[in-house]
């Protein structure tokens, strides 16, 4: 059974080298029932509103299976929220969704998949080290990216939630064939 293993806010906001100057990348798990509303994780914020944020990235999924991956590549453990996601999951192999799949979370959320990551200079500063030099390009090669999602209908969600397909347009372009290599 697909499910919730956690949903991330902001820390809080970072020192960055990048044009914007902070990043809300820290992201980490919040306790209990979280509202998410059109524009995501209520109390999540997002320092680069070019790029990050609005009503079709309002929320940003990984799967656990994928950050286990990272982990073992790494060395490292990477927690929920690492990867600067808004919902950690598991059971779903996110990759594989649909543009326009629809997924109902608990009760009453639903969201819907609008595009893959495309990971940025921030996200490889956020590595760090030598994890850092080829970040992009490694982590796009692996095509572990994640969906950006809509939110379609609001409500609360938290850890150990059901996640359910609740649509899934045969004939829509898979998530990985919208990806563009930023390189």
């Amino acid at each position: 059974m697909p499910r919730l293993v956690a949903v991330c806010a902001v820390r809080q906001l970072r020192p960055d080298p990048g044009a914007v100057g902070v990043t809300a990348i820290d992201k980490g798990p919040l306790d209990g029932p979280v509202r998410v509303g059109a524009y995501g994780v209520y109390a999540d914020v997002q320092a680069d509103r070019k790029h990050h944020g609005g009503l079709d990235k309002a929320l940003y999924a990984y799967a656990e299976e994928d950050a286990a991956f990272w982990e073992s590549e790494l060395g490292r453990e990477l927690p929920p929220g690492w990867f600067g996601e808004n919902l950690r999951v598991e059971g779903l192999d996110v990759n594989t969704a649909r543009i326009g799949e629809r997924w109902r979370i608990g009760q009453r959320v639903e969201v819907e998949v609008t595009m893959p990551r495309t990971p940025c200079q921030t996200f490889a500063r956020w590595v760090g080290g030598d994890d850092a030099r080829g970040w992009v390009k490694r982590f796009s090669n692996e095509r572990r990216l994640g969906p950006y999602l809509r939110v379609v209908q609001s409500g609360r969600v938290q850890a150990g939630d059901e996640i359910v397909v609740v649509h899934r347009p045969a004939d829509a372009p898979g998530l990985l064939d919208r990806y563009v290599d930023p390189e």
